[in-house]
């Protein structure tokens, strides 16, 4: 049995992830805020024996220290998940994932604690061209905050690591989807289509290309990656090889709702939003070789995970 802290633990990846542990027979403290997070991920765990949830800030460092003291791992999944807004405040990714992370590094060592995961994105990678990417691709050139972010954390916790003697293991996510999201693009037609059954905006041109992967296969990668790697730093990409483009997303979701004849109306552009990166395609060799693949290609997860969405928002 592990002691676990789990910073954004209320969230979507992060509420999954603590049934999990749970489930297995470990404690667990989730640490969040709420300001993405729901209590109600959680709250079927609340007084169950080896469980505790602080409802506090990362950039509140004493309470960070103090509710991290006895944990042997940290999770660190807590951070602006946001991307379009974060692009708008500007600070937003400074502070609630740079800053932040620095937090997390700094009461780890304070607390003396050496393990850490981190969920990293592929956003870090840029607008790069539409190849396979490999975790030593490069140069890394994000061009939205929050891969920005991202990728001033991987720096600071590889620092970390080479300074202070901390074993961290980051995973560059592809579009992890599931249950109990609360943005995405799946989310968003659910939304949008609700309001108006009969035509739905689709930002860009349609034609994005993004690998989707489950919620419970993300969770699975990010376990083998712990468990089996014994590097003091590693990164892992973490996601799928094939992938779906937006407008297939649209109609997966249209035939999880029993929609007919409903209208495309596209904003233009290859982007859906500043910062977007059309094209995203992931090699995961690196991961495989530990014995993880996912379970489901990317058109049955954003299937699954839309039909599972079509039901928790009725």
């Amino acid at each position: 049995m592990k002691k676990y802290f789990i910073t954004g633990g209320a969230g979507f990846i992060g509420s999954h992830l603590v049934d999990r542990l749970l489930k297995e027979g470990n404690q667990v403290v989730v640490y969040d805020n709420l300001v993405s997070g729901k209590k109600e991920n959680i709250e079927h765990h609340f007084g169950q024996k080896g469980f505790q949830f602080i409802n506090a800030d990362l950039l509140d460092m004493n309470a960070l220290k103090t509710a991290m003291a006895s944990s042997q791992i940290v999770w660190h999944l807590g951070a602006n998940t946001d991307i379009p807004t974060g692009n708008k405040v500007t600070d937003l990714d400074l502070n609630n994932c740079t800053v932040a992370s620095r937090n997390v590094l700094e009461a780890m060592r304070e607390n003396k604690i050496d393990k850490m995961l981190f969920s990293s994105s592929a956003c870090v990678y840029g607008d790069a061209p539409p190849v396979a990417l490999s975790e030593t691709y490069g140069p890394l050139l994000p061009i939205n905050l929050y891969g920005a972010g991202k990728l001033a954390c991987e720096g600071l916790i590889s620092s970390y690591c080479h300074l202070f003697g901390i074993q961290a293991w980051i995973f560059r996510f592809a579009n992890v989807v599931g249950d109990r999201m609360g943005h995405g693009v799946i989310y968003d037609f659910i939304h949008k289509l609700k309001k108006n059954p009969k035509e739905l905006e689709i930002f860009g041109d349609g034609k994005q290309e993004k690998p989707f992967f489950l919620v419970e296969d993300c969770i699975d990668g990010m376990l083998c990656g712990f468990q089996k790697s014994t590097s003091q730093f590693d990164i892992y990409n973490l996601g799928i090889e094939s992938y779906t483009v937006v407008d297939r997303i649209a109609e997966i979701v249209i035939d999880e709702m029993g929609l007919k004849n409903v209208k495309f109306k596209y904003t233009g552009g290859k982007r859906g939003w500043p910062g977007d990166v059309p094209i995203v395609h992931f090699n995961v060799a690196k991961i495989k070789k530990l014995g993880w693949q996912a379970k489901h290609s990317s058109n049955e997860a954003v299937r699954i995970a839309a039909k599972r969405l079509v039901e928790e928002n009725k």
